[in-house]
């Protein structure tokens, strides 16, 4: 097979382009088609000579303003030309489920999501929007034509694959398509198992409102049980103002640094609703349970009473009644780091090889018919 990968853009370095990563991985030999590429994010050793841009890598101001371009993303990515390709393996949570492959060319997406900003979150964007005078009129009117193009782009798509079963009910009810679940890759082996019980609690995240970073600190501040916070974001300045003497914000930690991190905690907490979140598996690599809001992603992931504990309502209370649930429970470190590894990497390689593989042949024979 003659395999293309593509990717939303490459303007940040975060779980949607590990994913990309491992696929880069998985097809050694495909080139990798982006709106943007900002070659600053991503880490070392990365391949940029596999990396093919759309017009708009030329037009001022776009790799850092990204979000300002959205009307002009659907027609790049319409322009890309993948003629050549067997397959196309799109990773996205936006425009590139939108490309244009001709009959003889399978279009394989991994969903992330449907586009948030369109269908989830789309009466916040436009509040946020609404900000700026010049945009407020025109909000509105330009979601709803974004809206069909992203629908009627989704159709596009030969066949889905999505991180978990909670954002297929999501492609389901959005783009009224079905979806395969694949879990997406976590770094099992950087992590080893740590047997350590007391110590501090953890947040592994981004400082962004909807992670409820501030539920954590408000428990373990009435608890007075010790909190690091390793992570940066928008809302590092106010969350530092709600945090006293039992809490420490680290900031940025390197990925080589976090195994350490995860070896001296208690446990990691995980107040946010998430479409999969990788934090709790990179705890239970390390023999450490989850205290997790019981909604999204987590609940696919936390093992209750094994590998983790719930808490029903995103509420300081709440998490803190988790949280004591937690300590009167005697946990298997060797047990959650079980659970871990059925999400390696390597399981991730080798489904998505067999995926693209399967469904390549079930497709031309489809063509075969048809013709």
């Amino acid at each position: 097979m003659r395999v293309a990968i593509v990717h939303d853009y490459l303007t940040q370095f975060g779980g949607a382009e590990r994913v990309l990563l491992a696929l880069m991985e998985a097809f050694e030999n495909a080139p990798v088609f982006t709106l943007l590429h900002n070659g600053r994010v991503m880490p070392a050793g990365f391949d940029e000579a596999r990396i093919r841009v759309s017009f708009l890598q030329r037009v001022p101001g776009a790799k850092r303003h990204h979000r300002f371009f959205p009307l002009l993303m659907p027609l790049a990515v319409e322009q890309f030309d993948f003629s050549e390709y067997d397959v196309v393996l799109s990773d996205t949570h936006s425009f590139t489920k939108g490309i244009i492959t001709g009959a003889s060319t399978m279009h394989l997406s991994y969903c992330f999501t449907p586009t948030r900003y369109l269908w989830d979150d789309s009466h916040r964007y436009v509040r946020e929007f609404s900000r700026l005078a010049l945009f407020k009129p025109l909000a509105p009117l330009g979601l709803s034509y974004m809206r069909l193009w992203d629908y009627y782009a989704a159709q596009r798509v030969d066949s889905y694959l999505t991180l978990s079963q909670v954002v297929a009910r999501r492609i389901k009810k959005y783009y009224h398509r079905d979806s395969r679940v694949v879990p997406p890759p976590v770094d099992v082996d950087d992590f080893k198992v740590s047997k350590e019980t007391g110590g501090y609690y953890l947040v592994v995240s981004r400082l962004v409102p909807y992670k409820r970073v501030e539920l954590a600190i408000e428990a373990c501040e009435r608890l007075k049980r010790p909190l690091k916070i390793a992570g940066t974001g928008q809302d590092y300045e106010s969350l530092r103002k709600r945090g006293g003497e039992y809490v420490e914000f680290l900031g940025f930690v390197p990925d080589e640094q976090l195994p350490q991190l995860y070896a001296g905690c208690r446990a990691l907490l995980f107040p946010q609703e998430e479409d999969f979140g990788i934090t709790p598996l990179e705890a239970a690599a390390a023999g450490k349970p989850t205290v997790a809001y019981a909604g999204g992603g987590a609940l696919e992931t936390v093992v209750a009473d094994e590998t983790g504990v719930f808490f029903e309502e995103q509420t300081v209370t709440s998490l803190m009644g988790a949280i004591l649930r937690l300590e009167q429970k005697n946990f298997d470190p060797e047990l959650i780091r079980r659970h871990a590894e059925k999400y390696r990497r390597q399981n991730f390689l080798r489904a998505i090889r067999e995926e693209v593989q399967n469904q390549w042949m079930v497709y031309q024979k489809e063509n075969s018919v048809r013709l």
